[in-house]
């Protein structure tokens, strides 16, 4: 019996990156970002974003807050995460000597960070400095905001939620994503 010719068909569709296959409780969001594998600079590509643990990416996705707004959340996080000197970790490949290890100096873009962070809580006040701490750095919902404050109701959730927006609008100013309505 003959077999039967099969033709090569030439593919000219760009490979899908997504997942197709997610865990059963994924909260995502489709995102363009720049493609990483690109021959030509400023292409994009679409991938997922999680939001499971990111209220700021979860606004941004759900359109409650603004492009110039959401970098400066991910500016003010970013600057958080380099001043912080928290735990480290234990390094198994260092030599191992009696007495407690030196501090570590504190670098550059640690000291510009921390100045960074000192200016946004001036200007964003005692109340604001907190609302973004809770939600940008703790991760806490504007509901989780009101029941640490002993404060429960859709009002008090609008109203932190509405406060956290005026706060972001700061951010955005003060990192340069913005600039001032006259």
């Amino acid at each position: 019996m003959a077999r039967a010719k099969r033709k090569l068909q030439r593919s000219t569709k760009v490979h899908d990156r997504r997942s197709n296959e997610l865990p059963r409780n994924a909260e995502v969001a489709a995102v363009e970002v720049d493609d990483p594998l690109a021959l030509e600079p400023g292409e994009k590509i679409v991938t997922l974003r999680s939001l499971r643990n990111d209220p700021l990416g979860r606004l941004h996705s759900h359109h409650q807050i603004d492009e110039a707004q959401y970098q400066g959340g991910r500016a003010f996080q970013d600057d958080w995460e380099r001043a912080e000197r928290g735990p480290q970790a234990v390094d198994p490949t260092r030599e191992y000597v009696d007495g407690g290890r030196p501090r570590e100096p504190i670098t550059e873009r640690q000291r510009k960070a921390v100045l960074r962070l000192n200016r946004a809580e001036r200007e964003l006040g005692a109340d604001g400095s907190a609302l973004v701490h809770e939600v940008l750095v703790l991760g806490l919902t504007m509901e989780q905001v009101g029941q640490r404050r002993a404060l429960r109701g859709q009002r008090w959730i609008d109203y932190f939620a509405r406060r956290f927006r005026e706060c972001l609008d700061r951010l955005a100013l003060i990192y340069g994503f913005a600039t001032q309505k006259r």
